[in-house]
């Protein structure tokens, strides 16, 4: 642990993007001045070109652009003929976009509560719920982390379900050396701002290793066509941006650079709060967490993050409510019952600022200011 640092009142955001903004605006706007040369803003080379890339990157045979992440996840479920009548199944404790795509199709979400150590779905609760309305799951890779797609995929492909992974927060994440986005039917993407690979505005995408529902998102995305003004299925307005497209290109080149950078940041603070009293992230053995978010918990969040924020450090809440709180799933199915472990984390969960520039003494100036209030060693 380093010596404690002297008194700063520098402001510790949750996230800086305008940082890592500044570092690559010259490239960026060098690629979107070419957009505005060549006049193809929907579905230019440029997407193309980002397409091949990230695919590449995800070990995945094909990617399509879409327009933001809830897009990705609602196109996919719609690929796979998921519609009314049918059930989903996911975790209790994502962003609310999770469970809205589900709704959006018609089908009923089904809600599945998570592990204590990494806060995804639990694989040995999913054969419960399963009934013959089941049609898919959806794992989601919290904060990073990526779910457990393994033991998830056999037992889909045991009871004959399809699987959509929910990787908004999974960018570059491995298990076993395979990375995140190559393991259900098809991975859905955001591109958020926010994200570990964030467009300047909404973007997602999908990915898949099946040509046919490749061909099917790339219907879907673009209100069906194949040609312009021929519609061969009912299809939607959920393209990527190009100008969006230029933001992620210049972004790829970054990445790996940048996910290592937050692997190091969330190793300094696994180092600096060991006797805070907090709940760390538990660091996966087979498994590459990206660090999306360095979640921690305490029963006292609230007085932690009052104490932290007076001192010009900002911390966030992700989730304050679990899914089936929210009035449109009310109604939903939970199991357990009530989701316990989903409920109880909500309470205590606080996101520590994350992001690749964060320096080692500002995470010792974190870890000084959460010392000193004192608290009790929170109970696994």
């Amino acid at each position: 642990m380093n010596a404690p640092n002297m008194k700063s009142t520098e402001s510790i955001p949750l996230v800086d993007l305008a940082t890592q903004s500044r570092m690559i605006r010259d490239e960026v706007l060098r690629r979107m001045a070419d957009v505005i040369d060549h006049g193809r803003y929907i579905l230019g080379s440029e997407v193309d070109e980002f397409e091949g890339k990230f695919a590449e990157y995800c070990q995945a045979s094909h990617c399509i652009g879409v327009a933001n992440g809830t897009d990705a996840l609602h196109l996919a479920l719609r690929a796979l003929g998921v519609g009314p009548g049918d059930e989903v199944i996911t975790a209790g404790n994502s962003f609310a976009a999770t469970a809205f795509a589900i709704a959006y199709t018609g089908a009923k979400a089904v809600f599945v509560d998570v592990r204590e150590d990494d806060y995804n779905l639990d694989p040995s609760l999913i054969e419960a719920v399963i009934t013959e309305r089941t049609k898919a799951i959806i794992p989601v890779h919290l904060y990073g982390n990526p779910a457990r797609m393994i033991e998830i995929c056999e037992i889909a492909k045991k009871h004959g379900l399809k699987v959509v992974e929910d990787a908004a927060q999974g960018h570059g994440g491995e298990i076993n050396g395979k990375r995140i986005g190559s393991f259900g039917d098809i991975a859905c993407f955001s591109f958020y701002p926010g994200k570990n690979l964030g467009a300047f505005g909404d973007g997602g995408a999908v990915t898949t290793n099946c040509p046919e529902l490749a061909e099917k998102l790339r219907l879907l995305r673009n209100y069906g066509q194949r040609v312009k003004n021929r519609h061969d299925m009912l299809g939607y307005n959920c393209r990527l941006d190009t100008l969006q497209a230029c933001v992620l290109l210049t972004k790829m080149q970054y990445i790996e650079h940048w996910t290592e950078q937050r692997r190091q940041v969330a190793l300094w603070y696994q180092e600096e709060l060991q006797d805070t009293g907090l709940i760390l992230p538990v660091l996966p053995q087979n498994a590459r967490h990206v660090f999306h978010l360095y979640v921690v918990r305490h029963p006292e969040r609230d007085r932690l993050m009052a104490s932290l924020a007076a001192e010009n450090i900002y911390c966030g809440i992700h989730y304050p409510n679990p899914l089936p709180t929210a009035a449109p799933f009310h109604d939903s199915v939970t199991y357990p019952m009530g989701l316990p472990n989903c409920t109880k984390f909500a309470t205590e969960i606080v996101s520590l600022p994350m992001y690749p520039e964060l320096t080692r003494e500002q995470v010792a100036r974190i870890a000084d200011s959460i010392r000193a209030l004192n608290l009790v060693e929170a109970k696994v």
